[in-house]
């Protein structure tokens, strides 16, 4: 038996447009998913980049100082790279006495002469492109003379 073109009625081309068809369905998935891709690592950097800038604040707030006891909170607001900045808040929280430390000549030199641990919490909230936010939270205390003072 002898096949000719007139009994295969184009199988061939229906077969090859069906997977023409298939190829050309996995190639769009394919570039939907790498752009996907893209704007999600893209998402990622930017949320990394307003933790940065949080953390910048702290450093910066912590290394600056200006902590104070009278009046209210003291905020300082600044840009750290392109599209990020952050806004650092310095609060003052309470007063206390110094922890003692057993058998230390600090103890014995602070115990009763006037000394207070000044507490104070810094908050600072980075913002980077995006929308991408960040809040970081400190706490720290200072040794000082008691009464109240600027350090």
């Amino acid at each position: 038996m002898r096949f000719t073109p007139k009994n295969q009625q184009g199988a061939a081309l229906v077969i090859g447009l069906i997977l023409l068809l298939i190829m050309t369905l996995l190639g769009v998935t394919g570039m939907n998913t790498a752009s996907l891709e893209l704007i999600m690592t893209s998402n990622e950097q930017f949320s990394e980049n307003a933790f940065q800038a949080a953390e910048v604040g702290i450093e910066r707030t912590l290394a600056t100082g200006g902590f104070t006891t009278a009046g209210g909170p003291s905020t300082v607001e600044n840009a750290v790279g392109t599209g990020d900045s952050y806004v650092a808040t310095t609060t003052y929280q309470v007063e206390t006495a110094v922890p003692p430390r057993v058998g230390s000549a600090f103890s014995r030199g602070v115990a009763g002469s006037g000394f207070a641990a000044y507490h104070f919490e810094v908050v600072s909230r980075g913002a980077s492109q995006r929308n991408a936010i960040s809040q970081h939270t400190q706490g720290l205390y200072l040794v000082g003379p008691g009464g109240g003072t600027r350090f």
